[in-house]
């Protein structure tokens, strides 16, 4: 990128802040984090390697977990492993191109996990509410258009948020408060009109917060009151609880989601913000394996076959 007025230079990479510049405390978070990616990457990818050997978990529910289980493998591959070479070499430089990529996969897997909760939220709905139609309905070849319509939709809004970054001037001051390339604070460093950048940003977000969020509600909303009309209590809790480890992994994600989107408004880096970010990136693709683990009584059996298999 090439810039023609005085106080504007061509911008051939960024220096990431990370989550601080104190360095004592770097050895301790490189030991941290590097222990939450291994726990995160061993933990989803033992998830996809159960469903995907046993044969009683071929169904669409575990079809779309390990789905979800490889997004967030991807999705905190993305940011850890840039930040841990970064403190192991005492180095925060980032190339442009490479800043727009991380900005890309980033964005790319974060809307990705947002629609395949919802699709699993719909999958719920339709074995609790049309449970003699469910065969018929979460069809392979449903589920697999509703992931391929899941990928389109987030690749192409990735590249438009990154087209549009292209058109950006940026000003000799690249220092980025954060330990990846965020998409909001990149903008703020920049030195030309970001009000299209801007619109299109908050636009996006909305449309992939509200529109799966609706879908997540208006399915349990519907789940709720089929459940209503089961006499027994024994039998609500017995059909809910094949809810709970959905309803963990929503909360998570957009709990943290939400602690992300209200700081990064914010000019520094903050405590609050960089609790949020790590959350979002880093402990709900962790925990997701955990929570379908533990609630799961088919993943725990096919866990238990896979390492007496091995």
């Amino acid at each position: 990128m090439y810039m023609e007025a005085g106080n504007q230079t061509a911008t051939s990479k960024f220096i990431l802040l990370g989550l601080s510049e104190d360095v004592d405390l770097q050895p301790l978070l490189f030991g941290l984090f590097l222990y939450m990616y291994l726990v995160c990457v061993i933990g989803n990818l033992l998830i996809i390697l159960a469903i995907s050997s046993d044969s009683h978990l071929h169904t669409p529910m575990y079809f779309f977990l390990s789905n979800l289980s490889f997004t967030d493998i991807c999705f905190t591959s993305t940011t850890v492993p840039k930040m841990l070479v970064n403190i192991q070499t005492q180095s925060k430089d980032l190339t442009f191109e490479g800043c727009l990529t991380q900005m890309y996969f980033f964005n790319l897997f974060a809307g990705l996990d947002d629609l395949l909760l919802t699709v699993m939220a719909y999958d719920r709905f339709v074995a609790i509410c049309h449970p003699l139609h469910y065969t018929v309905i979460m069809n392979p070849r449903l589920c697999s258009i509703l992931l391929l319509i899941s990928w389109l939709i987030c690749l192409s809004y990735s590249l438009l948020q990154c087209l549009m970054v292209l058109r950006v001037s940026f000003c000799k001051e690249t220092e980025i408060p954060h330990f990846f390339c965020e998409l909001a604070q990149i903008l703020k460093l920049a030195c030309s009109d970001t009000l299209a950048n801007n619109i299109l940003q908050y636009f996006v977000t909305s449309l992939m917060g509200v529109i799966p969020l609706t879908g997540i509600l208006f399915s349990y909303s519907r789940i709720v009151s089929s459940i209503m009309g089961i006499s027994s209590i024994g039998g609500k809790y017995k059909v809910f609880s094949t809810c709970g480890s959905h309803l963990s992994v929503v909360s998570l994600f957009y709990g943290a989601g939400l602690g992300v989107y209200l700081t990064s408004g914010t000019n520094q880096p903050s405590r609050k913000g960089s609790v949020a970010s790590v959350m979002y990136t880093v402990v709900t693709p962790m925990l997701n394996p955990f929570i379908y683990s533990l609630r799961n009584r088919d993943i725990k059996e096919a866990l238990r076959r896979f390492f007496s298999r091995a």
